[in-house]
């Protein structure tokens, strides 16, 4: 068995690195798509409100794996077709991003109106008022689930090798139907998520320190 786990780390190594690729540009799209989404939800006028809501409706009550599979198909004909890592990352992060926008409302709910109000009676624009004041409260107190949501990100990324993304459970699916071995090859592979995982959760609780030091005690 040790040897057969040894043989398959070289063999696991492209699709841990695929998987990364994955998580990373998902991760960041599922942020920035976040807060455009909740920008249009939050607005007053009808149109983008609406259109805000549905989004956010559609990707939640919808199987990732059917958003997977619309996004693949779709793709040839905006003529970017024979690109599944791509199609992956545009369904992970998309549907990401409705649960990133609907946390991100939720913590923006938490403020105070007054806070608004009184940065704009100060002079302070709309956008200075939302980058200086609103959303760094806002992205402190939703840090805890935007970091559950991202290890989501992650562990939705196997999602990819039903259109041939060989990330890196399906990298080990492949050395499993070659040798009939199963456990040297999950073993690697569990060690590889949380390889990556550890980190972000890492990340979050340097932050959440810095931002809530009484919780540090």
């Amino acid at each position: 068995m040790l040897e057969q786990l040894l043989k398959t780390l070289p063999e696991l190594g492209p699709g841990l690195l695929v998987t990364l690729e994955l998580t990373l540009a998902a991760a960041v799209l599922s942020f920035v798509m976040g807060h455009v989404i909740w920008w249009l939800r939050q607005r007053r006028a009808w149109l983008p409100s609406r259109l805000g809501h549905l989004y956010v409706s559609l990707m939640r009550g919808t199987p990732s794996i059917v958003q997977l599979f619309l996004v693949f198909f779709s793709l040839p004909l905006l003529g970017l077709g024979g690109k599944p890592l791509l199609a992956a990352i545009l369904a992970i992060g998309l549907n990401s991003a409705a649960y990133t926008a609907e946390i991100l409302r939720a913590s923006y709910r938490t403020l105070s109106k007054g806070q608004s109000e009184a940065s704009l009676a100060l002079g302070m624009s709309r956008f200075q008022c939302w980058r200086h004041v609103l959303a760094p409260q806002a992205l402190r107190a939703s840090l805890p689930a935007l970091v559950n949501e991202f290890t989501l990100i992650v562990k939705t990324t196997p999602l990819a090798s039903v259109i041939a993304v060989t990330e890196l459970t399906y990298a080990g699916q492949l050395i499993i139907a070659r040798t009939y071995e199963a456990t040297p090859v999950m073993l690697p592979i569990v060690a590889g998520y949380l390889l990556i995982c550890w980190p972000i959760l890492l990340l979050a609780r340097r932050l959440e320190l810095r931002f809530n030091p009484a919780r540090s005690h």
